[in-house]
């Protein structure tokens, strides 16, 4: 079979085994939510509220039906892209809710992983390109450091000393309050008061955003440092790099144009895996922040039993998870021709 035939058949596979990976999702959540204690009931409408109250609001969400049949409706409704009514944004669908507050988690996603790449990529190829120096054990201790360290405990050092100690950065939240925020065009603050051309707006949203990503960034740069690292010795003691030497070729173009361009396919591959790990880290940034994100939309909701929007949220990620992981794959299939599927 040839390559090109070999990757369709993947790529086609993978796209067929999509919606049995979204169904495990969906079944997971919709069990793990039912099996926590506590009552939406209770959530919504308090603890002293009337026991026929409760009873009617049960009713209503379908929540007094067998946990199959609640199971089954709730599947009918993925089927037909409809993930229902916020419990706890009256008048919205979640839908709208996802609309509303994503693009504040993409932009710090997005930040987040530049952070991550510029800071694990250049602190592992400082390191590789000096062997057994104390550079290269300050790059290896700087990967297990940052890859240990929990997320939410360094937001909240970071708030400490940047926010508390010295005053530079804001505590949290995505803009001032009062303030007027970028007019919407994407819901992404940097790049609407970019498109606006409102300097002064694009320089507080990055005020507010640098303490968040950079949290966020350290946490994923240990992975891309030890991999960058580990792959780029390997390939500085490769033949073709020492035949590269031999022939008098400068040492930063044999490490840039050589060494580097080859270390970084295996990294691609581990990009596409960090995407749910990145994901995971946006919700717990996004809470010790209060970052207005979809993420702490959630935390929100798992707080107050919001079954539909809980739900909802994570079907929405598990497809962004799977679609991300199928672009990844035709991504090193295109950049290195050695990859057979």
């Amino acid at each position: 079979m040839s390559r090109s035939k070999a990757l369709q058949y993947y790529i086609l596979t993978r796209i067929l085994l999509a919606p049995l990976m979204l169904w495990t999702i969906v079944t997971i959540v919709f069990l793990l939510l039912r099996a926590t204690p506590g009552d939406p009931a209770d959530a919504i409408l308090g603890n002293r509220a009337p026991e026929a109250a409760k009873e009617a609001l049960r009713e209503r969400l379908g929540l007094s039906d067998p946990l199959w049949l609640q199971y089954l409706n709730y599947l009918g409704q993925i089927i037909r892209f409809d993930l229902g009514s916020s419990l706890s944004s009256q008048g919205l669908s979640v839908w709208e809710v996802i609309v509303q507050h994503f693009p504040a988690t993409v932009e710090l996603t997005f930040y987040g992983m530049g952070v991550a790449v510029l800071l694990g990529v250049g602190v592992g190829m400082f390191a590789a390109s000096h062997p057994g120096t104390i550079f290269d054990a300050g790059g290896r201790l700087f990967g297990i450091i940052t890859y240990s360290l929990p997320l939410f405990w360094m937001g909240m050092v970071f708030q400490l000393i940047f926010s508390v100690q010295l005053g530079w950065f804001p505590l949290g939240t995505r803009f001032p309050v009062g303030a007027e925020s970028p007019t919407t065009l994407t819901g992404l603050y940097t790049l609407d008061s970019l498109l606006t051309g409102n300097l002064g707006q694009f320089l507080t949203a990055l005020h507010y955003l640098a303490l968040p990503c950079l949290s966020l960034g350290l946490l994923l740069s240990g992975i891309f440092e030890r991999m960058v690292r580990v792959n780029l010795k390997q390939t500085l003691r490769s033949d073709y790099v020492e035949a590269a030497r031999a022939r008098g070729i400068p040492e930063r173009r044999i490490l840039f144009a050589h060494g580097l361009k080859n270390a970084l396919i295996p990294v691609i591959t581990v990009l596409g895996l960090t995407i749910a790990t990145l994901l995971g880290g946006a919700v717990l940034t996004e809470v010790t922040f209060s970052w207005p994100g979809l993420g702490n939309r959630l935390y929100e909701a798992i707080t107050l039993r919001d079954y539909p929007t809980v739900q909802g949220i994570m079907v929405f990620f598990g497809v962004i998870v799977v679609f991300a992981s199928i672009v990844i794959d035709l991504i090193n299939a295109y950049i290195d021709p050695r990859i057979r599927y």
